[in-house]
């Protein structure tokens, strides 16, 4: 029997992943007061992001589903693995 490919973006559990434009990785430090070196990271060959055609330096806006919260939004900064 062939192995069923796995669409890891479609998957159930993965949360919804978009590259932040310029203006909004702007805004986000600046709301934050922070530095990119200050945001988490996430590696520019993860599989949830490498359809997004990410650069080293852009900004990951995470999205998830929460119980309790209803949705949560993390931010990650592209780095090289």
């Amino acid at each position: 029997m062939p192995k069923k490919k796995i669409v890891i973006k479609k998957h159930v559990l993965m949360p919804k992943h978009v590259k932040l434009i310029e203006k909004e990785k702007k805004d986000l430090l600046e709301r934050y007061k922070i530095s990119l070196n200050e945001l988490p990271k996430i590696i520019k060959n993860d599989s949830a992001i490498v359809s997004l055609n990410v650069k080293i330096g852009d900004v990951v806006k995470i999205t998830r589903e929460s119980p309790t919260a209803g949705e949560i939004t993390y931010y990650r900064v592209v780095v090289n693995g």
